[in-house]
């Protein structure tokens, strides 16, 4: 009997060393295709090549704010790149405000594989990137979509922007990942954790949140409790038939 309880506390153990290894599989769904904003069918949209703080190339998308309106530095989610959100930035555009929208590392043309650290060490510079295009930090909204919510929120950290917006936010990659492998320890194994929960305390900006009333990813209650834990000026929104 002990020996079959050690062989299955063994074959755990690879298991979780085996995930520890592969999460990162899991969290970045990437799409390499590099496309030219025409292709995706925006106009007024050009795509700016930086480097991050290790010297890698990053693609970006950058349309220019109206006279009078912000601009959105906009993290995506896990999955695809830029191009998959071509609708959103052209109603992002017909309000006259501009949208710079990263494509991580591993998508859409930008070099080198995506962690936690790499990621927020690259907004950071796409940051410094917009303000280096002469846009202000009054003028600067960051803005993050899911796995883009941990990122933008750490950003804000870091540097001074006008407001933060987070579209369906989650407490950590932890809980998330909870809801599917409910047994196994995944606190202990996940390096990237994006912990949202943790620093939307130390963000001083404004916050908005919206969220989705029928989100089977991120559950309602996720964005629910990061709204609670926020400073004061927010706003949240829920939009109950949306997914």
């Amino acid at each position: 009997m002990f020996n079959l309880f050690l062989a299955l506390l063994i074959i755990f153990a690879l298991f979780c060393l085996v995930a520890r290894l592969l999460h990162r599989y899991f969290i970045y769904v990437p799409d390499r295709t590099r496309i030219d904003p025409r292709e995706a069918g925006l106009t007024g949209v050009e795509e700016i090549v930086f480097k991050a703080h290790d010297g890698k190339r990053l693609v970006a998308w950058c349309r220019p704010a109206e006279k009078g309106k912000r601009t959105l530095l906009y993290f995506p989610g896990n999955s695809g790149n830029v191009a998959a959100r071509a609708g959103k930035i052209k109603a992002i555009a017909a309000d006259g405000y501009g949208v710079f929208i990263v494509n991580y590392r591993g998508y859409g043309g930008s070099g080198s594989r995506p962690t936690e650290k790499r990621l927020v060490k690259d907004a950071v510079s796409a940051f410094d990137t917009l303000r280096g295009l002469g846009v202000p930090p009054r003028d600067v909204i960051v803005y993050g979509e899911s796995l883009g919510t941990g990122v933008a929120a750490q950003v804000c950290l870091q540097r001074e922007a006008e407001a933060l917006v987070l579209e369906s936010p989650f407490t950590s990659v932890v809980d998330v990942g909870k809801r599917g492998w409910p047994l196994l320890p995944l606190k202990q194994i996940m390096v990237d954790q994006y912990r949202t929960i943790d620093c939307i305390c130390s963000v001083t900006v404004p916050v908005f949140i919206v969220h989705g009333g029928r989100d089977s990813v991120i559950p309602l209650d996720m964005a629910r409790r990061v709204f609670h834990e926020a400073n004061e000026p927010k706003t949240m929104t829920v939009v109950p038939r949306a997914g």
